[in-house]
């Protein structure tokens, strides 16, 4: 027989080193996490026996089974699931085989708590087995093949793989228990685990030799958690649900348990996390919610059971009404499922509304979570877009940090504002220091401070809220004056007269040229000379950016430069302009006006040796002895 010595990737390496030695502070997990997968693995051999019923058809009561030598110090897991081959053992063992694991791996602290929400997160749960143990072996034979393989390791960056002999399919992993591990040995200690952490698991969970006289003991309810009354369900019940459903380690945020009674049946039990997982911005936008038919598990990967910007949440949907070697062609046009869609949504919907309203605070929480996810439907779900609204929340240049609605928001509104204003950006922080928030800072009118990337998308989908159109104060022009006066004008500068400042928006636009689409003075401006914003028929200037790094947009667009004619480098340059000589003397000027512009926009300058000459000309002439 043929070893194989093969070395864990290295990421799998670093979790390893993490899980052994830092992460588990209840060690006792190690044992739902292996239950837990062995679970998995006879949901996965009920559903592939569906389309061939012989891969069950040697032994079809399905199990968990564990067994004690204390002699040998082990202890062994073993399920009669659907097992692996060796190309299995290697993937799922010795290699993360998921998109994001470099990533995810860049991520971790170093901070246990922290990192065990994350690992459970990216289900890793076999590797708690070194949390215990010193060494530990996998035998497993596939459902539907002959051969089985052994894999070992003791977690120092290593694993050897080689043939083996199996009668029945299956998998059982053996612990090599640490020496001061022994409790976990111990037949009471096995049952109280096995109790609190993996009651819920629908297959029996059997304690070998454990009961009377010799025989096994079942040790669970091995009933479906979903399918009991709520009334007989605890609450730590259902958090170990969620652990065993979402490969968690949090406390679920909230739980929705309902079944639906009528033409079509079917009960879901749902949680919303209280931590962010990882892979909630991945592209795939895939939802992780567990379908059932029957009890009988179907899939993981259901498109059509949840609309994407709900895909945080975890859990499982159980229906009646769908048949149970149902195909994947089949999930995607099912009307079942379309209407169990609607009805989850509008319930998971509802829940949020009510925390909304009840516990703001706790709500606040869920937000700064899944915020940016929700706001996609508001792009996306033109039928909930008027609830979603209603349940964002956002920060804003007068709130403190603190969240408000936009019901808040328009009840907060000056007597004669009938817009909502917003501004968006990569950064809240940096966002609120705009000089295009200044003039509405000075009269006292609050502003929306967007900074999730899907923003920029969703406002433009919006038309209006209760009415009230949305106007993003980086586009278009102002009319704050007719808003409201400055808050404490009795130290407001005079403004350049106007004669000059007509001369100098010339000159300005005469020496730009193409490089502005209009020079104009503005009241947006408090105190900064200038700043750019775009046309009212023009993308805006963030959306414009994000597209332009994405490589897609309609290319560059000149944006109309606003100068202040209160400001004291306006005033000057408009005094200036009215001397004979202007038009050269204001070239250098001009084109840094709108370099500065730009470089408060977070963009770069057009040319930056041209920039530096010229910074270096009217610094030599403010410094020239």
């Amino acid at each position: 027989m043929t070893t194989e010595t093969l070395n864990f990737q290295a990421e799998t390496t670093k979790l390893l080193h993490i899980v052994a030695n830092s992460l588990y502070s209840d060690k006792e997990i190690f044992l739902r996490e292996l239950i837990s997968n062995a679970s998995d693995a006879c949901d996965r051999l009920r559903y592939a026996a569906l389309t061939d019923a012989a891969l069950m058809a040697d032994d079809a009561e399905l199990r968990v089974m564990l067994n004690v030598d204390e002699k040998k110090r082990t202890l062994t897991i073993t399920d009669n699931g659907i097992g692996m081959s060796r190309e299995d053992l290697i993937e799922n063992l010795g290699t993360i085989a998921r998109s994001g694991t470099s990533a995810f791996v860049d991520q971790l602290t170093g901070d246990a708590e922290k990192d065990m929400a994350m690992i459970g997160q990216f289900g890793v749960g076999f590797y708690s087995g070194f949390v215990v143990a010193d060494n530990v072996t996998v035998v497993s034979r596939k459902a539907g093949e002959d051969q089985a393989w052994i894999w070992q390791s003791d977690g120092n960056g290593e694993f050897t793989i080689a043939e083996a002999e199996a009668d029945a399919r299956g998998t059982a992993i053996t612990l090599r228990l640490k020496k001061d591990q022994k409790e976990f040995l111990e037949s009471n200690r096995i049952r109280s685990i096995v109790k609190r952490y993996s009651d819920h698991i629908a297959i029996p969970v059997m304690l070998a030799g454990g009961g009377e006289e010799g025989a096994d003991d079942k040790l669970n309810e091995a009933s479906a958690l979903w399918a009991r009354p709520k009334s007989d369900i605890e609450a730590d019940q259902y958090t170990e649900f969620y652990h065993h459903v979402a490969a968690a380690f949090d406390t679920p945020w909230t739980t929705l348990h309902v079944r639906a009674e009528g033409k079509i049946e079917y009960t879901m039990l749902l949680f919303v996390p209280s931590s962010r997982p990882f892979d909630l911005f991945h592209p795939d936008r895939q939802s992780r919610l567990k379908l059932y038919v029957k009890r009988v598990f179907i899939t993981d990967d259901c498109e059509g059971l949840v609309p994407s910007y709900l895909r945080f949440l975890r859990g499982i949907v159980d229906c009646e009404d769908l048949p149970l070697n149902v195909s994947r062609e089949l999930l995607q046009s099912s009307k079942v499922l379309s209407h169990i869609k609607k009805a989850l949504t509008k319930r998971v919907l509802s829940e949020l509304e009510k925390k909304a309203k009840k516990k703001p605070e706790e709500f606040a929480e869920f937000w700064g979570n899944f915020g940016a996810v929700i706001k996609e439907g508001i792009y996306e779900d033109e039928d909930q877009r008027e609830r979603l609204m209603k349940l964002a929340r956002f920060t804003t240049t007068t709130s403190n940090g603190e969240l408000t609605s936009l019901e808040d928001y328009v009840g907060r509104m000056k007597d004669k504002q009938s817009t909502i204003y917003y501004i968006t950006g990569e950064e809240a922080e940096k966002v609120a220091k705009s000089p295009q928030l200044e003039g509405y800072a000075a009269r006292d009118i609050e502003v929306l401070l967007l900074s999730d990337p899907v923003d920029d998308f969703w406002v433009r989908a919006v038309t209006d809220f209760d009415g009230k159109p949305l106007k993003s104060v980086t586009q278009g022009g102002t009319d704050l004056d007719d808003v409201a006066p400055v808050k404490d004008d009795s130290d407001k500068p005079e403004a350049a007269p106007e004669a000059d400042s007509t001369t100098l928006i010339v000159l300005l636009k005469q020496e730009l040229g193409e490089a502005v689409k209009e020079v104009r003075l503005t009241d947006r401006l408090d105190e900064s000379p200038v700043c750019l914003v775009a046309d009212e028929s023009d993308i805006d200037i963030h959306l414009a950016q994000l597209l332009k790094a994405q490589g897609q947009g309609p290319g560059e667009s000149a944006r109309i430069l606003e100068i202040n004619p209160r400001h004291d480098l306006i005033k000057s340059l408009a005094k200036s302009a009215a001397q004979p000589g202007a038009s050269e003397r204001l070239a250098d000027a001009a084109h840094l006006l709108l370099d500065q512009a730009r470089i408060l926009e977070g963009e770069a300058v057009s040319d930056p040796s041209a920039f530096a000459k010229r910074m270096a000309s009217v610094m030599t002439s403010l410094y020239s002895v």
